[in-house]
């Protein structure tokens, strides 16, 4: 019934059902076009109106439960709606159903003895209220039009509701489509069309709940993800609201600060720990903050962090603050990746066959097991920062920062800057400041070269340091703890002598002198220089993509050179040698001059040592001879056990003059 065509006469309603139903169609205009629409399907579906409708259950006990069950959100949020409706009209004359989108009976609540009534016409839980079942309905019309609707009396096609009147409306899920109907059902006598706005208000209620319920569920599942990815971040984040009261705080910044979640929700930030100066100031004067080293002090220890502060506001209205930290050392430890702090060499670097080498080798990775200091001796270029950085990747600390220290190389009145680092007010206006080279080591190994070029008055800092584990910055007052292994080197073999002089200090000698290795020079270490000269060779023709061999007499020569510069300078002749080659054979032509004048047999006059001079002549004998001691000595002019005396105190075997 069109709310427009009240009020009706039902008489002339009847007529214009009895005209249908015997000749198929009717004159009435004021009939509802909707169910003139539903006349023709029940026709066409054969539908008997004069026969009460039969097999209206389509469901058995088992399958209307999982009906019930798949429909659980609809039934819960339209159930309340149900009986507001029943309570509004006094609880009586009246039945609310409501369907699936397939007409099937989900829950029903109304006056009970029109409940008995619509029960004997097959309204019931599980019902199919299909016009195939029971012919025109208000709860079928408005699924099929989309539309709320209201029959009335002879509208229905079945003479079994003419006493009816029942109005209903479709109900829409979130996303458009159809999930039911919500249908009043009463006595034709009591029937009204303001029924129809109360069953279109309570469907947009309905609707307007499930769309509610789904944002919710929206939000929930956004936060649940938002606090999954907060909890997951390497970060720590920190809300807070004007008031400074926690809002929120992930797992990373209450390890950073100190405080659990409990303990920290709802609260003041500054009741918890105690805010340094600057984020007091950032809050109160609700400006940003990007990567500030502050300290917060908690009753335990102090908590120092790198701390960023960005403003949330809404216009000009303030909604909070959030906080992003960071551990020191983890930041540390982000600039070590991206600087290239890190020791590069292993002991498989580090090649000796010579069995002095081996012994070092040997007690030098004993070293690495453990933190104690090292104390590095041996002359410039025999490997001293190698040994260091192969120590430290030996041990716990390999995944942690190395930073190496030039003693000699740093100007006197910078060395407490590099050291120790310092703090704003010490830099000066407009600077921040920045941590030494002690906390950039902290949880790894700092190497001091050259330690014995290290001021006397550095020395005594450097010792305090060692003993205590702890610094404090240029300028300020904050004790930061340390956690670093100290390695020292010296080119000076005689360290102790430097101390008897008084140009060392004896507590920091000592101090240092915990394992001591004296690493040999090249000259004492026999056939190493062979290996050397091959692994060397062959390194730089990889590089340059050439092939070369070393003719004989330039293997002699350099065989034969003292190397006062060691590993480095062998390595500095033979890189600039294979460059000059041209061919596939460095010859004597290819290496310095200085270096064939050194030798016997040089072109220029040299003074050699006959310490030196007894050597050279030797591997000379060796080379040309291939290790045959008998002609090796009839050839220098002396016994064969005086040979074998001398090869021994030169670390020299026959072997090596074979290859």
């Amino acid at each position: 019934m069109l709310p427009l065509a009240y009020p009706y006469d039902r008489q002339d309603l009847l007529a214009a059902w009895q005209q249908f139903i015997s000749q198929g169609t009717c004159e009435l205009s004021t009939l509802d076009p909707a169910v003139m629409r539903s006349w023709h399907r029940c026709r066409q579906a054969g539908l008997d109106p004069y026969t009460s409708p039969m097999s209206l259950f389509c469901e058995d006990v088992e399958t209307l439960e999982e009906r019930q069950h798949a429909h659980f959100d609809l039934i819960a949020i339209a159930r309340p709606f149900m009986e507001d409706i029943y309570q509004f009209v006094g609880e009586r004359d009246v039945v609310v159903y409501l369907t699936d989108r397939n007409l099937c009976v989900l829950d029903a609540v109304g006056d009970p003895s029109l409940r008995e009534l619509l029960q004997a016409r097959g309204f019931e839980y599980g019902a199919l209220l299909s016009e195939e079942c029971i012919g025109t309905n208000a709860a079928a019309l408005a699924l099929n039009e989309g539309i709320p609707v209201q029959v009335v009396g002879p509208e229905h096609y079945c003479v079994s509701f003419h006493a009816l009147t029942d109005t209903a409306a479709p109900i829409h899920a979130p996303t458009g489509e159809m999930l039911g109907a919500l249908n009043i059902v009463t006595l034709e006598s009591d029937g009204h069309p303001h029924t129809l706005g109360i069953v279109m208000a309570a469907s947009k209620a309905i609707e307007n709940q499930l769309q509610a319920d789904l944002s919710l569920a929206e939000a929930h599942q956004h936060l649940a993800e938002l606090n999954v990815a907060l909890q997951a971040m390497s970060k720590g984040i920190l809300f807070l609201n004007p008031e400074g009261q926690v809002t929120h705080i992930n797992a990373r910044a209450g390890d950073i600060l100190g405080i659990s979640y409990r303990q920290a929700m709802g609260r003041e930030l500054a009741s918890l720990v105690t805010l340094p100066v600057e984020v007091e100031t950032a809050m109160a004067r609700q400006i940003s903050l990007a990567e500030k080293e502050v300290v917060f002090r908690t009753a335990d220890e102090p908590r120092p962090c790198l701390l960023s502060i960005d403003v949330l506001r809404e216009g000009s209205h303030l909604r909070g603050f959030i906080f992003i930290l960071e551990h020191t050392a983890e930041v540390r430890r982000l600039v070590y990746r991206m600087v290239g702090a890190r020791a590069h060499f292993t002991f498989d670097d580090i090649l000796g066959q010579d069995a002095e080498m081996q012994r070092v080798l040997y007690y030098a990775r004993i070293a690495a097991q453990g933190d104690s200091n090292v104390l590095l001796l041996g002359e410039s270029g025999t490997g001293k920062e190698m040994f260091a950085q192969a120590i430290h990747n030996g041990g716990r600390r390999a995944s942690g920062p190395f930073i190496a220290i030039n003693c000699a190389a740093i100007p006197r009145e910078l060395m407490a800057n590099e050291l120790f680092g310092y703090e704003g007010a010490f830099a000066g206006a407009g600077e921040e400041g920045r941590p030494g080279k002690f906390e950039l080591a902290d949880g790894g190994t700092i190497f001091f070269d050259n330690v014995d070029g290290m001021p006397l008055d550095m020395q005594a800092s450097l010792l305090r340091v060692i003993d205590t584990k702890e610094i404090v910055r240029l300028g300020g007052t904050r004790v930061i703890p340390l956690d670093v292994r100290v390695i020292a080197a010296s080119n000076n073999m005689d360290l102790a002598g430097e101390v008897r002089r008084g140009h060392f200090r004896a507590d920091l000698f000592y101090r240092l002198h915990v394992l001591t290795l004296t690493i040999p020079p090249l000259r004492e270490r026999g056939n190493d220089i062979l290996l050397l000269i091959a692994h060397l060779t062959e390194k730089f023709a990889r590089r340059l993509g050439k092939t070369v061999t070393i003719s004989p007499e330039a293997m002699a020569v350099l065989q034969s050179y003292c190397w006062p510069g060691n590993v480095r300078e062998l390595e500095n002749v033979l890189e600039r040698a294979m460059h000059m080659v041209e061919g596939n054979e460095l010859t004597v032509e290819h290496l310095p001059r200085e270096l064939r004048m050194a030798t016997i047999g040089g072109t220029d006059e040299a003074i050699l040592t006959l310490q030196e001079a007894e050597r050279q002549a030797i591997i000379r004998a060796g080379r040309a001879l291939r290790g045959n001691t008998t002609k090796m000595a009839e050839a220098l002019g002396i016994g064969r056990t005086t040979l074998w005396r001398k090869m021994k105190a030169f670390n020299l075997s026959p072997e090596s003059f074979k290859g």
